[in-house]
């Protein structure tokens, strides 16, 4: 921000001596101790006054660039006052409305994103019970399943309907072999009884 400050204070400074000078020119033959005493202070006066000048016209710019640092490094409460009518109170007129904007523009992202996280989480609630629901009716199918599977096994060790079938075929065979020898025994008993 000094360079601000020179650039003000140098033509000032430049000038004051511009001036001295030609007063020197004008009235060089009469130059004695009092004019370089009066010229020293006029020099010392002069480049005071042109480092004040600088200064008092770069000090509203350099607290406008802080406060614009501030204001884009998040600090939407920063603002810059100044009274003056000149150029400078209108640049801080401008900052201040880009930073009212930049806050309403904020506020509105934030209650947007607000009003979106409310609208998903609605959405969201509705799939998580629908989620909890399949996953319960998975839940119930497995158990189902894992039901079915024991009553299977239980199954397997039993012997197959072929093989009662089959079963059944050979107890039919030997009941009528059965039959057929108790009917040869009461043959033959009675083959015996009638030949006593």
């Amino acid at each position: 921000m000094l360079k601000i400050s020179f650039k003000i204070a140098y033509p000032i400074i430049l000038a004051g001596l511009f001036v001295i000078v030609a007063f020197i020119g004008f009235n060089y033959e009469n130059l004695n101790l009092s004019f370089y005493i009066i010229f020293l202070l006029l020099t010392i006066y002069i480049f005071l006054f042109g480092f004040a000048t600088g200064q008092q016209f770069s000090k509203p710019v350099k607290e406008l660039l802080q406060k614009a640092d501030n204001l884009s490094k998040g600090d939407l409460k920063s603002r810059f006052y100044l009274e003056n009518k000149d150029e400078l109170g209108e640049l801080a007129r401008v900052f201040n409305k880009i930073a009212d904007d930049f806050e309403q523009s904020k506020n509105q992202n934030e209650n947007m994103e607000r009003a979106v996280d409310i609208k998903v989480k609605a959405r969201t609630q509705a799939l998580d019970e629908t989620i909890n629901a399949l996953e319960q009716k998975v839940k119930n199918r497995t158990l189902e399943l894992q039901r079915i599977g024991s009553e299977l096994e239980k199954f397997k060790d039993q012997p197959k309907e072929e093989e009662i079938l089959e079963l059944k075929e050979r107890i039919k065979d030997l009941k009528k072999e059965l039959n057929g020898r108790k009917n040869k025994k009461e043959v033959v008993a009675e083959e015996d009884d009638t030949e006593e």
